[in-house]
C-alpha cells in the first residue's frame, strides 16, 4: 500500500501515543469513533440595516455569506461549524470554502480521529499552506469550530468545560454605527438603545474631519459608552499620527486597526506616540505573528475574531499571548451567525473579556439556522452552556438560505 502524507502522520502521531498508554487505555482509543463524513452548506442570509462590508453595486445589500460545515463521526454523533467569508473584508469567498473544504480539505480529514488536534493541524496546513500567515484562515474556521462541537458533544461537556475555564455566562454587546452623514447617528443609535445596549463602535476613516465629528457626537449622546473606533486600515500613517491625539481627547480610548495591516514601521511610530492603545486586527491572523507584532512594539492590544484565525484553536493562544505580554485583547467577529456567534461566545466567556464585544452579527442578520437563535437582551448574550459549542440546528431552517454553487 502507497504510504500517504496522511497515512503517515497517522501513524507516527498514533505510534508515539501508544507508547505511552496501557493496555486497557489502548484498548478504549481504539475504540474512539473516526470522523465519517465532512458535509459543506453554502447559505446566504438576509441582512437588515446597512452594513457597508455587505453592499453591492449602488448600494444594494447582498446578504451575508457563510458555509456551514457538518462533520459526523462514525457513531452517528454531528459537529457543526460555520464559515463566514466577506469578500471585501478578506480574499476568500463562499466559493473558494466551499471548494477548499470539499476537494482539498474533507477528503484528508475522513478517517482520523476528531480529538487528535496534532495531526488535523498538520494536515490542515500541509494541504492548504500558508503564504504569510495561515492560508485561507476563515475556512478552516469552519473546521476548527465544527470539530470542538463535535468533540464536545462526544464527551458531553461544553466547549469550554474542556478547556477547563469558566469566566462569565453573559457578553455585553456594542452597537455598530457606519453612518453615511452625520444626521443619521442620533437615529442609529436610538436604534440600539432601545434593544439594550449601552455602548457603541464607529467605523471611521478615511475622512478624519468627519470621523472627529461623528465620535464628538456619539460621546455626547452616550456620555458612559465605551467608544469603539474602528478604521479597518483606511488612514496613511500621517492622518492617523494627526488624528489620533485629537480622538483621545473625544474621550475614545481605543484605535482599532488605524493602518493596513502590512505597514508594521508605521504601527511602530504610532506606539511610539503612544496617544490612544493600538489594537491590530486585519494583520494579525496567527500567533506566530501576533509574537512577532509584541516583539517590534506595534501594538496595545488585539480584536480577537476566531473566524478570521482560523477557529478556537489559535485564537485560545492569542487570547493567552496578549494577557502574558499585559496586552488588551477585544472581542470582535466577522458579523457571525448562528455557529460562529455561538463559538466567539464561549471564547470571551472563558476568557472573561472585560470589554464590551463588537458581535453585530443580532444587528445585522435577519433569520438563524438555530432551534432557539440568540436573543439580545438588555443589550447582552448569554454564552451557550450545552455540550459542544452549546446550539443545536434546526434542518428544516437550512432550506430556506441554502445558496447554489
Amino acid at each position: 500500500m502507497k504510504l500517504t502524507r496522511r497515512t503517515f502522520l497517522q501513524r507516527t502521531v498514533a505510534a508515539s501515543a501508544g507508547l505511552c498508554l496501557p493496555a486497557g487505555l489502548k484498548a478504549r482509543a481504539a475504540a474512539k469513533p473516526k470522523i465519517q463524513t465532512i458535509e459543506t452548506i453554502p447559505l446566504i442570509y438576509p441582512t437588515i440595516g446597512r452594513f457597508k462590508f455587505f453592499e453591492g453595486p449602488k448600494g444594494r445589500a447582498t446578504g451575508r455569506p457563510a458555509v456551514l460545515v457538518k462533520i459526523t463521526a462514525e457513531n452517528g454523533v454531528v459537529g457543526w461549524g460555520q464559515s463566514v467569508p466577506i469578500p471585501k473584508w478578506s480574499y476568500e469567498t463562499l466559493e473558494t470554502v466551499h471548494s477548499t473544504i470539499s476537494r482539498y480539505l474533507a477528503p484528508e480529514l475522513i478517517g482520523l480521529d476528531p480529538s487528535d488536534d496534532k495531526t488535523i493541524q498538520a494536515v490542515l496546513q500541509s494541504n492548504i499552506a500558508p503564504s504569510f500567515s495561515t492560508g485561507q484562515p476563515i475556512c478552516k474556521a469552519g473546521l476548527d469550530l465544527a470539530l470542538a462541537d463535535l468533540n464536545g458533544k462526544l464527551q458531553q461537556t461544553n466547549v469550554a468545560q474542556s478547556w477547563r475555564r469558566k469566566g462569565r455566562d453573559r457578553i455585553p454587546l456594542s452597537w455598530t454605527l457606519n453612518p453615511r452623514t452625520l444626521e443619521e447617528i442620533e437615529g442609529l443609535i436610538a436604534q440600539g438603545a432601545a434593544r439594550g445596549y449601552k455602548h457603541f463602535n464607529v467605523k471611521v476613516a478615511p475622512d478624519p474631519k468627519f470621523d472627529l465629528e461623528l465620535c464628538r457626537l456619539v460621546k455626547r449622546l452616550v456620555p458612559d459608552g465605551f467608544l469603539w473606533a474602528d478604521a479597518n486600515g483606511g488612514y496613511d500613517e500621517a492622518t492617523a499620527l494627526e488624528i489620533l491625539p485629537k480622538l483621545a481627547k473625544i474621550g475614545v480610548p481605543v484605535i482599532e486597526q488605524p493602518l493596513p495591516a502590512n505597514r508594521l514601521t508605521g504601527y511602530q511610530r504610532l506606539k511610539k506616540q503612544g496617544a490612544l492603545p493600538i489594537i491590530m486586527d486585519e494583520g494579525v491572523v496567527s500567533s506566530v505573528e501576533l509574537e512577532e507584532f509584541i516583539q517590534l512594539g506595534c501594538l496595545d492590544g488585539v480584536a480577537m475574531k476566531p473566524a478570521r484565525c482560523g477557529g478556537l484553536t489559535d485564537a485560545r493562544r492569542q487570547i493567552e499571548i496578549a494577557q502574558n505580554a499585559g496586552l488588551m485583547f477585544l472581542g470582535s467577529g466577522l458579523t457571525d451567525p448562528d455557529i460562529a456567534l455561538a463559538a466567539a461566545l464561549i471564547l470571551y466567556g472563558a476568557y472573561d473579556l472585560k470589554y464590551p464585544a463588537a458581535l453585530n452579527g443580532p444587528q445585522f442578520i435577519d433569520g438563524s439556522v438555530l432551534q432557539q437563535p440568540f436573543q439580545v437582551v438588555n443589550g447582552e448574550l448569554a454564552v451557550p452552556a450545552a455540550p459542544g459549542l452549546g446550539v443545536d440546528i434546526d434542518v428544516g431552517k437550512i432550506e430556506k438560505f441554502r445558496v447554489k454553487i
